[in-house]
């Protein structure tokens, strides 16, 4: 029974642990789940948002993802929670500006799916609030999902569609 409870202890507080932090201020604005980050010394960092997959550019909703995420964060000072990057070489990692959970927001907007390929890389809690969120949203009709079919951006880019 204690190792049960000492591995799941490990699981939710191991991503916690091992995570790093970066602050700067977003510069710029990709997508509705890439952003880039001012560093001191004008280091940029491009940040892929973890958690989420937005509407690319040229897919419904895109460019309303975009804009919704530029309205939270653009000019604003952010702290990127972070541990890997991806193929691309863009830091994965968790926004929170005005302490506001910006991954979570576009969720609840509506404007973005939880993605659940990654989600073992989650904490357990924002794993589950995560897909709660994307849950509500839908049950509302928010954002994307007043499209009866919206199609997730991982099937859209493997249909191979102008990006």
């Amino acid at each position: 029974m204690r190792t049960a409870a000492l591995a799941v202890a490990l699981l939710v507080i191991a991503p916690q642990i091992l995570a790093k932090e970066l602050n700067g201020v977003v510069v710029g604005i990709a997508d509705g789940d890439t952003v880039t980050l001012l560093l001191a010394g004008n280091q940029q960092e491009r940040i892929r948002l973890a958690g989420i997959d937005a509407p690319e550019k040229r897919q419904p909703f895109g460019n309303v993802s975009k804009l919704s995420l530029s309205e939270m964060v653009y000019e604003h000072q952010g702290t990127v929670e972070w541990d890997k990057r991806d193929r691309y070489g863009r830091i994965v990692g968790k926004l929170i500006v005005d302490g506001v959970d910006v991954c979570l927001a576009q969720l609840q907007r509506g404007l973005a799916w939880h993605y659940k390929r990654y989600e073992a890389e989650q904490a357990v809690t924002d794993r589950w609030v995560y897909a709660k969120a994307e849950s509500d949203a839908r049950a509302r009709g928010l954002g994307l999902w007043t499209d009866g079919t919206p199609v997730p951006p991982w099937e859209w880019r493997k249909k191979k569609q102008p990006l």
